[in-house]
């Protein structure tokens, strides 16, 4: 079983906060500050350090509002359900995130809880044990494992296109297994979610230094080209799949030069990726990422010439066309900031 960075962050920033309200006598308070911890752990620093400062706002407005309801009405169990509708309608009307929008509602439970202890001690216990839980996940978010997503954005990036690569060869000379490839088209859509998200995360960092933050910005462009070219690989294996039959019986000449261009194209893209990690040989880089062999448009004019007295044919394989010329494209594009790209570094 492998333990990610994040559980075991959010492990380390449970034990700090017990130990922390422990050492302050905050017996009524401990499991609050666990709960509070756990609620805090955010992925990335700069989005603990955003919302930081929003969960301490909810924490203080969540407690206001259980202690008027406390001392005003009382803590019934209805109450504290009343109480928790209003805080998510605060939050909601305050744009207040989700995150933080759980620590308010943490603070509601915890304040409106019954106790033999003096209210306002037992409700200043549960305020400074939920605090507590907060600063502990923000400075073990800060200070212990802090995630390395340029690392992993590229290595999803290098793995889901690969993986698209290799099916687009399989699929143009129809070996590939189509209900096995139906499902490694939804698998990779799905990866390719996913890496949208990382790069969310990866995009959000701040960088405080002028010339780092300027040589990042230009990596983050690349790295935003290279998704959407493998997007657009994957549109291109998607209407492959669907077509595979109507191209198994076109022309064999057509066929043959589907398979040639497709090939150059896919091998275009590997290329630049080589490039970007450094393992095509300098004395070669410029050629690599010189326009790319293949003659897609020429493909695309022949695909829609193809039984041209046959207007069902046409519009059949027009989707296909459509595709490889937005592929086509994006490979010309990611060539230029490739290029540009190496010239800065």
């Amino acid at each position: 079983m492998k333990v990610g960075a994040r559980a075991f962050k959010t492990g380390l920033a449970v034990t700090i906060a017990l130990y922390v309200a422990g050492a302050f006598g905050m017996k009524a308070g401990v499991f609050a500050a666990a709960i509070a911890a756990v609620s805090s752990i955010q992925p990335s620093i700069h989005r603990s350090i955003v919302t930081i400062l929003e969960q301490i706002q909810a924490n203080l407005f969540g407690a206001v509002l259980a202690i008027i309801l406390v001392l005003t009405i009382g803590n019934e169990p209805f109450l504290i359900g009343f109480g928790i509708m209003i805080v998510i309608g605060i939050c909601m009307l305050l744009k207040i995130n989700q995150d933080a929008t759980y620590i308010a509602i943490i603070t509601v439970i915890a304040i409106m809880e019954s106790t033999d202890l003096p209210f306002l001690q037992f409700a200043g216990i549960r305020i400074s044990a939920i605090l507590i839980g907060i600063v502990s996940a923000f400075i073990v978010n800060s200070v212990f494992l802090p995630p390395k997503y340029e690392t992993k954005l590229f290595n999803q990036i290098n793995e889901t296109t690969a993986d698209i690569l290799q099916w687009i060869r399989v699929t143009t000379r129809h070996l590939s297994n189509q209900p096995a490839l139906k499902k490694e088209i939804k698998r990779l859509d799905q990866q390719l979610s996913k890496i949208d998200q990382i790069y969310s995360l990866h995009a959000g960092e701040r960088i405080y230094s002028q010339k780092k933050a300027f040589a990042r910005a230009r990596k983050l462009v690349l790295f935003k080209q290279m998704i959407h070219t493998s997007k657009k690989a994957h549109l291109v294996l998607q209407n492959l799949h669907k077509l595979d039959y109507e191209i198994e019986h076109i022309d064999p000449d057509l066929n043959k030069q589907i398979v040639e261009e497709i090939d150059n194209t896919l091998n275009t893209h590997e290329k630049l990726i080589l490039t970007y990690l450094g393992r095509i040989r300098k004395k070669q880089s410029n050629s690599v990422i010189e326009p790319t062999a293949s003659n897609i448009p020429e493909l695309v004019e022949s695909l829609m010439d193809e039984q041209s007295e046959n207007l069902a044919v046409r519009l059949k394989l027009l989707p296909l066309a459509s595709t490889l010329m937005d592929y086509h494209n994006e490979l010309m594009h990611f060539q230029k900031l490739l290029n540009s790209f190496q010239k800065h570094n």
